[in-house]
């Protein structure tokens, strides 16, 4: 059941012929709906957009009573240095309207992450090392509860990220629920290129997306079972292959900015630009097995797509370098790759207001050559597969 009421704000979060009153949409906010102690939750509709500052929308307030319970699902490998963070704020939503049960899969942590996981009332699970799908498996498969919310062992909800998500899944025609990103290293340079890259992607999302990550979303336990839950041969990508399928089965996905988890993002470039070389790698085994995806989506754009092939371009006429008349042809491709990184850099220069953030652009760049690198080996590696299969077939 829910109590529904619609206020129209403006551009400042006011309401129409109202008093100014400030929009609850922050964890910081106190005031409570007075009925049972809880804030409001702002969703926005169908035709609405996120608060991005410069649009007019309708907001609904929705207050709910009698939603269905959740089980929350968190896969983790040698997450020592994070889970009790994690652990520690998921725990007490267990005393709130949503959260029953929490399920950590263990995928074959060799450190201290399985004593930490002991001192919390949870339930943990071994993966046996298969990889964060296998573990998300083998996690909501154990769920005993119509929801599955899942958030990765290196982030920290906020105390209502759930609350801002649970209010969608009146609607039956929507299967998934994904929030967005706070940070839990901010003194880091790296992690915060990395961290306003993916809220500014975030802000100018609209609520019905095409692609939902999974270090915090919900799904209908009905529709993992209908799709058979992850493909586990993804070791990356399989959050975008299984919203994909979530969304060939029928069902709506949306994302709600207001739906935080603070995520302690990757503070070595050296380990960065290796998990965006096995991104690239396993973004080709999605896109070549799923097509229709590869010139964007609600997150990314062609312009994004198109820097990793550039790159290897650049590096592939490198040798025509000394050849006078031919050394434009890198020239012309290193400049098209470096005005790709130009509208994020401003979007970021101008909504952050500080210098720092011009290391995007250097950041990106870089970052394109090594997804390049491990686009051409998953490439191989399609090829080689489909080789070996037909082989196997023949004989």
């Amino acid at each position: 059941m829910i109590g529904l009421r619609i206020r129209s704000h403006q551009r400042d979060g006011t309401r129409s012929g109202l008093s100014p009153r400030r929009p609850f949409s922050r964890a910081g906010d106190v005031a409570h709906d007075g009925r049972r102690g809880r804030r409001p939750l702002q969703v926005y509709g169908a035709s609405g957009t996120h608060p991005t500052g410069n649009v007019r929308r309708s907001s609904y307030t929705l207050c709910v009573m009698n939603a269905e319970p959740v089980s929350l699902v968190i896969p983790g490998r040698n997450c020592a240095d994070t889970i009790r963070q994690c652990l520690g704020a998921v725990v007490p939503l267990l005393e709130g309207s949503h959260l029953r049960e929490i399920i950590f899969v263990d995928d074959g942590s060799t450190d201290e992450t399985a004593s930490i996981v002991s001192e919390f009332p949870v339930t943990c699970l071994q993966g046996g090392g298969k990889g964060p799908g296998a573990a998300r498996n083998a996690g909501w498969r154990a769920a005993h509860h119509p929801l599955v919310w899942f958030v990765d062992s290196d982030c920290v909800a906020e105390p209502d990220a759930l609350d801002r998500i649970v209010p969608h899944f009146e609607d039956p025609k929507v299967g998934g629920v994904s929030g967005s990103y706070g940070i839990m290293n901010p003194e880091s340079l790296l992690a915060c290129l990395i961290h306003e890259e993916i809220v500014a992607r975030h802000r100018v999302m609209p609520l019905r997306v095409d692609f939902l990550a999974t270090f915090n979303v919900v799904y209908r336990r009905k529709i993992l079972e209908q799709i058979d839950g992850f493909d586990e041969r993804f070791l990356k990508g399989q959050d975008a292959e299984l919203s994909w399928r979530v969304m060939g089965a029928g069902y709506e996905l949306r994302l709600v900015f207001d739906s935080r988890v603070r995520h302690f993002h990757e503070s070595r470039l050296g380990g960065y630009l290796r998990t965006q070389r096995h991104q690239g790698y396993w973004r080709v085994w999605l896109h070549l097995s799923h097509s229709g995806h590869a010139t964007g989506d609600s997150y990314s754009s062609f312009v994004d797509h198109s820097q990793p092939p550039l790159a290897m371009l650049a590096i592939a006429t490198a040798p025509l370098l000394p050849f006078g008349r031919l050394a434009y042809i890198p020239a012309i491709i290193v400049t098209l790759l470096l005005a790709a990184q130009v509208p994020m850099t401003i979007r970021l220069l101008k909504r952050l207001r500080r210098p720092r953030y011009l290391a995007f652009a250097a950041m990106s760049f870089l970052r394109a050559f090594w997804r390049g690198v491990g686009m051409t080996h998953g490439t191989l590696g399609y090829l080689t597969s489909q080789l070996e299969r037909k082989h196997t077939d023949e004989t």
